[in-house]
C-alpha cells in the first residue's frame, strides 16, 4: 500500500515538472501549453525532436510555455478548445487556459521554428526571459 501511495505521489510530481497536472486519472493542460501533436513515422517530427525537443523545455520559450506531446490520434488532454482537429504532424498549438490560441503547422527548421513561435508568444502577450 505504502509503495502504491510514493509511486502515486512520484507520478504527480513529475507531471507538475513537466506543467501537466494530474486529476483522477486524466490529464489537464497547464495554463500556458505548447501542444505538440506527431504520429510515428513522421519524418520531420522526429528532426524536430533531434533539433529542439531534446532540450526545449529548458529553454526560455520552453519555461514560458511547457511541451506537451500528443498524439494525433490521441489521447487528448481533456478540456482542450482547438479550432480544428490537426492533420499535418508535427502541428504546434499554443494553449492557453485551455483554448487554442495559436499554431504552427509543420516544421520549417530550427531558426524559423523559434522565429515563429517567438512571435506567436509575444502577439498572445506571453513574456519570455532571456
Amino acid at each position: 500500500m505504502l509503495r502504491l501511495q510514493i509511486l502515486s505521489m512520484l507520478t504527480v510530481l513529475i507531471a507538475a515538472a513537466i506543467g501537466v497536472e494530474a486529476v483522477a486519472g486524466t490529464v489537464q493542460i497547464a495554463p500556458v501549453q505548447l501542444l505538440m501533436v506527431r504520429q510515428d513515422g513522421c519524418h520531420f517530427c522526429a528532426e524536430w525532436e533531434r533539433e529542439i525537443g531534446t532540450d526545449y523545455n529548458e529553454t526560455a520559450q520552453g519555461i514560458a510555455a511547457p511541451l506537451l506531446r500528443v498524439n494525433v490520434h490521441g489521447p487528448w488532454p481533456d478540456g482542450l478548445a482547438l479550432d480544428r482537429r490537426p492533420v499535418v504532424t508535427p502541428t504546434f498549438i499554443l494553449i492557453q487556459d485551455g483554448i487554442e490560441t495559436g499554431r504552427i503547422e509543420g516544421y520549417p527548421g530550427p531558426q524559423e521554428f523559434r522565429g515563429e513561435l517567438g512571435e506567436l508568444l509575444s502577439s498572445r502577450g506571453i513574456a519570455v526571459s532571456r
